[in-house]
């Protein structure tokens, strides 16, 4: 196998002469990269304050590292790149006033079959794509085993021991072969693993036992913006990545082995392998020559004059000839509200002109909500009192306050440390700041002294859906609840994919997100995590992917393109849930049920979804409701999001639902109405036309969902596990 060294001993790159480029010949193939960095003893420089950065034509690999800000003495890195040129080049770039330095580099050429193309993406789904990203190798581990020094290895690898990331190291066992006894099937070379690694493994402390939940785990650190390879799968998880082995449910053993394992960062949509900064954000801008500069300067002079003389000419058409053909009195132009909803937008467009007046409406006076101080939070909130604590979700802690005029309401505040910081904090308040509806919340106010992110919302007596459901040991619902408070949420997220301005998708749609007031009336909840939704001229919107496991849109995930499809996924699980009363994930589980939305939709495929609902309801559906419901959640749930309905097909269909449950309608059982989603005909319901309420696309119930309602409040994820 061809592979080629590159040694240097602190070579420098310095802000005068900012580019260190080392660079290596060969033919176009899968490339593994090693470098050492050491920051030694040096009379004209601090190497240890040196800021790092390393790349390559189309990818960052090192952005901004110094030992200054690590607990590391030296770092090495291992990366596989994918080459297609017939040289690799390494560019080590500098800080201002500072240099650059590398103690050693090795490239070697590896298979191109080592890394497959595709992978099986968690959840279930495949990925492909593969082998154009560039990978970093962050754990390599031998099972049951010695440590592996790079002389083991053909290709050069290091196989650290396994001992240190056991969660419970009671729960493995080493097992060993002698390794001449291995024998590579097809498809498995030296190069896979060498033979010390299968010849030593990890077992089952107990293989007797055959409660299928005891596995052995590790337990590893990983940054959780990124993707990360775990052949032979991809996902993507918070600051911890746990790796379980155990039986097989449809074994006739009991036990589990693990001979090695290699976990991989994978690089973002910007080719990073470190940080949103592209290639072409870190490398120094060109030096222009004096010609080129003159140039620039004389287009840009050209340029601001023609601007110039077109904004004067606008200027001439736009008002000082409609001046003159208008009331003189009258403003020829009006701002609209930075914020508030298109009613609003309406109602003080339609007045201004009337008036004759017209204001720019400043921040102020948008719908913000109010401004609370922090002070009046501390009172509201007894001091944030843990007595008063109603929960615990990814923003923060949430906390039941009351207002100086006896107001309830629910403070959310967030945690410092929380993955999600003063961007969602902004989200949330201009979401909500723009719509009004009365199944979306509504923001009272919120605090930014102090640095605090603080949102309040009033009180929702009821919380969250999911406690209804389970976990909280609450009066079951009734099935007929159960379908209010899911059209009650479908109208809500119709709401915000097409009432709005501009579409919203709300990107974390799951039960604990699903508010109750006193009334069982359901709200969506929490917009940290929402997006615009695409331009008219576009089909989705690219952005990485955030969301909840267990409700994560498949597509979304493995293309990371958002659509408001991606939303109707998520609400197809929370159908689920609502109709079994389990969690979306339940790792306990044998493996088949572990997965909410493809246990449910193996059993609606066999046409016996009643066979897993809530036990509480057995006996109280009326089969052809049950028969609609399952048909509108299995639509939903479709692979692909050219194949779910619209949420308006999901709200006709779920009222149509409620209709069947409500007037027992006799329906032939094989009847087959999925057909009704999408292109349903309202022709096909006349004897129901009082009770549907969708007008041209939108919900319109009653008239209160149309216009503004009464700030209603609600805390969200308040229940444990934790939100996103």
């Amino acid at each position: 196998m061809p592979t080629s060294h590159l040694q240097f001993i602190s070579p420098f790159a310095s802000s005068r002469n900012p580019l260190l480029t080392s660079s290596t010949s060969g033919s176009p193939a899968a490339t593994g990269s090693a470098s050492t960095f050491y920051p030694l003893s040096n009379s004209g420089h601090d190497l240890i304050s040196a800021p790092l950065t390393v790349v390559t034509d189309d990818m960052v690999l090192i952005n901004n590292f110094t030992f200054k800000n690590s607990n590391h003495s030296d770092l090495f890195k291992e990366y596989s790149l994918n080459v297609t040129s017939d040289s690799l080049a390494l560019t080590f770039i500098p800080s201002n006033n500072s240099v650059s330095f590398v103690n050693g580099i090795e490239v070697v050429s590896v298979p191109d079959e080592l890394i497959s193309d595709q992978v099986l993406a968690i959840p279930n789904a495949p990925f492909s794509g593969l082998s154009t990203l560039a990978l970093e190798t962050k754990y390599r581990l031998n099972m049951g085993g010695p440590l592996l020094t790079p002389q083991n290895d053909s290709l050069g690898r290091t196989w650290e021991t396994d001992g240190k990331y056991l969660h419970v190291n009671s729960s493995a066992v080493k097992v060993s072969v002698d390794p001449s006894a291995v024998n590579y099937p097809a498809g498995v070379t030296a190069e896979t693993a060498p033979r010390l690694v299968y010849s030593t493994a990890d077992a089952m402390g107990d293989p007797n036992v055959t409660d299928l939940s005891f596995n052995i785990t590790w337990v590893f650190s990983v940054d959780p913006s990124f993707l990360y390879l775990v052949p032979p799968s991809l996902l993507r998880h918070r600051h911890t990545l746990t790796v379980s082995v155990g039986p097989d449910s449809m074994a006739d053993y009991s036990n589990a082995i693990l001979n090695g394992l290699e976990i991989m960062k994978m690089s973002n949509q910007v080719g990073s392998l470190d940080g949103l900064n592209s290639v072409g954000d870190l490398r120094p801008q060109s030096r222009y020559s004096s010609k080129s500069r003159i140039w620039i300067i004389l287009g840009v002079v050209l340029g601001i004059l023609v601007a110039v003389a077109l904004a004067a000419v606008c200027y001439y058409c736009c008002f000082v000839v409609r001046r003159s053909k208008t009331n003189p009195h009258s403003h020829p132009w009006l701002p609209l509200p930075l914020y508030g909803n298109s009613h609003t937008i309406s109602k003080v467009s339609t007045t201004s002109h009337r008036s004759g007046t017209a204001s720019c409406i400043s921040l102020a006076s948008t719908n913000l909500g109010h401004a609370f101080t922090f002070q009046e939070i501390i009172d509201a909130t007894n001091k944030f009192d843990e007595s008063f604590l109603l929960g615990v979700g990814g923003f923060g802690k949430v906390y039941k306050g009351t207002l100086e005029d006896g107001t309830k309401v629910a403070v959310k505040r967030g945690n410092p440390r929380s993955e999600q910081g003063l961007a969602e904090f902004q989200t949330e308040i201009e979401m909500l700041s723009k719509l009004r509806h009365r199944h979306l919340v509504s923001l009272i106010g919120y605090c930014d002294e102090r640095s605090e992110m603080i949102l309040v919302y009033e009180y929702m007596a009821n919380g969250p859906l999911r406690s209804h459901l389970y976990g909280a040991n609450l009066p079951p619902l009734s099935w007929k609840q159960r379908l209010e408070i899911c059209i009650g949420a479908a109208r809500g997220l119709h709401y915000l994919h097409t009432g709005a301005a501009q579409s919203i998708i709300h990107r974390d749609v799951k039960t604990t997100n699903i508010l109750l007031d006193d009334s069982f009336i359901a709200k969506v909840a929490d917009f940290g995590l929402s997006k615009t939704g695409p331009a008219l001229d576009q089909t989705h919107v690219s952005t990485a992917v955030k969301g909840s496991f267990g409700y994560l849109d498949p597509e979304y995930f493995r293309r990371q393109q958002l659509t408001d499809k991606s939303d109707v996924y998520s609400f197809g699980v929370v159908l689920m849930e609502v109709l079994c009363a389990r969690p979306a994930l339940n790792p306990v589980l044998p493996r088949e049920q572990v997965n909410i939305a493809e246990w449910g939709m193996s059993w609606q495929k066999k046409g016996m979804l009643e066979q897993i609902m809530d036990p509480s309801l057995v006996g109280k559906i009326n089969p052809a409701s049950l028969r609609k419901y399952g048909e509108t959640a299995e639509k939903c749930l479709a692979e692909q999001g050219v194949d779910r309905p619209t949420m308006g097909d999901v709200l006709w269909n779920l009222e149509y639902a409620l209709q069947l449950e409500e007037t027992s309608a006799l329906v032939d059982p094989d009847e087959n109405s999925t057909n009704n989603i999408p292109g349903i005909q309202l022709t096909q319901l006349e004897p129901f036309d009082n009770s549907v309420s969708m007008v041209e696309g939108i919900n319109s119930g009653t008239d209160e969902d149309a216009e503004d309602a009464a700030t209603s409040a609600v805390f969200s994820q308040l229940v444990n596990p934790r939100g996103r």
